[in-house]
């Protein structure tokens, strides 16, 4: 199967999954924000959890548990941040975002209630036979979601708009190792964690998955179609904001996302051939265009 029918699979495999977990909750207004919110995107972080799973021998549809767990974290952590307290977005993937939709107080509790879906779901019996495992997934999936890795990010993000000086380029690569990179890495290491394998190759690779595509974000920002992206670009030149971009300039930081790749790339070669689906999303996330 090609990169892309295996991440159209995983994604098919994740709303599905999504859609019968939500059905078990009350209909209200707060749970259909829940599913709008968590709908659509790439769900590359949950392929990343599948395709990791697949190559440490781990089933399926244990896996399809953390893999959607990773993408409800991912959802709350954008519907917060499209929030007027921080990014103030009216658009996400081409719709309202969910203070637009609804108001901002359904907005706060609809990602408070996908933030603890998310640990629901790797908590869960069917998630792992072993306890142990699952408390495993539970502690380092807190551990990259919060003050230790994308919410330090994010914090780290909105000092930075404020700072007198603009961040050095250490300061974005550690800043953008929490806000992005920390959710990537617990998705590429948790079908090792579940197998009880060696976490380390998925580490490395993540660690340089993770910055190239927060470049590629920021190459976005500059050179993206507000129509094809489904949201504003050109926001962090017009806030005047250090960027690997800014930083390196469009070129530099074109050739250190490619050069992020193929360490990546060769992080993995320990599984040799098996390998070849992550090698390709990893190219996947410098070369998409949303």
């Amino acid at each position: 199967m090609s990169f892309a029918d295996g991440l159209a699979q995983a994604a098919r495999a994740i709303e599905g999954h999504l859609r019968r977990v939500l059905a078990e909750h009350p209909a209200l207004p707060v749970v259909e924000a829940m599913g709008y919110a968590a709908g659509g995107g790439k769900r590359l972080r949950g392929y990343l959890v599948l395709e990791g799973a697949r190559l440490h021998g781990v089933a399926a549809e244990q896996a399809l548990w953390p893999a959607t767990a990773i993408e409800a974290i991912h959802a709350y952590s954008l519907v917060h941040d499209d929030l007027p307290c921080m990014d103030d977005d009216d658009l996400r993937r081409g719709l309202p975002t969910v203070h637009r939709k609804w108001d901002e107080a359904t907005a706060v509790l609809a990602g408070d209630a996908l933030q603890s879906l998310g640990f629901e779901l790797v908590a869960r019996d069917e998630c792992h036979p072993d306890a142990g495992v699952r408390a495993d997934l539970c502690l380092s999936l807190a551990r990259a979601s919060g003050a230790r890795g994308m919410v330090l990010g994010q914090a780290l993000d909105m000092a930075a708009e404020q700072a007198e000086a603009p961040l050095t380029l250490d300061q974005i690569t550690a800043l953008q190792a929490g806000k992005t990179g920390a959710l990537i890495g617990w998705a590429a290491e948790a079908g090792a964690r579940m197998a009880r394998a060696e976490v380390a190759p998925m580490t490395g690779y993540a660690q340089r998955l993770g910055l190239a595509f927060q470049i590629a974000d920021d190459i976005l920002d500059v050179e993206g179609d507000a129509a094809q992206m489904g949201k504003a670009v050109g926001k962090d030149a017009g806030r005047g904001k250090a960027t690997f971009v800014s930083l390196l300039g469009l070129d530099g930081a074109k050739r250190r996302a490619e050069t992020l790749v193929t360490e990546a790339c060769d992080c993995l070669s320990v599984y040799g051939a098996e390998a070849r689906n992550l090698q390709e999303a990893a190219r996947f996330a410098i070369s998409r265009r949303t």
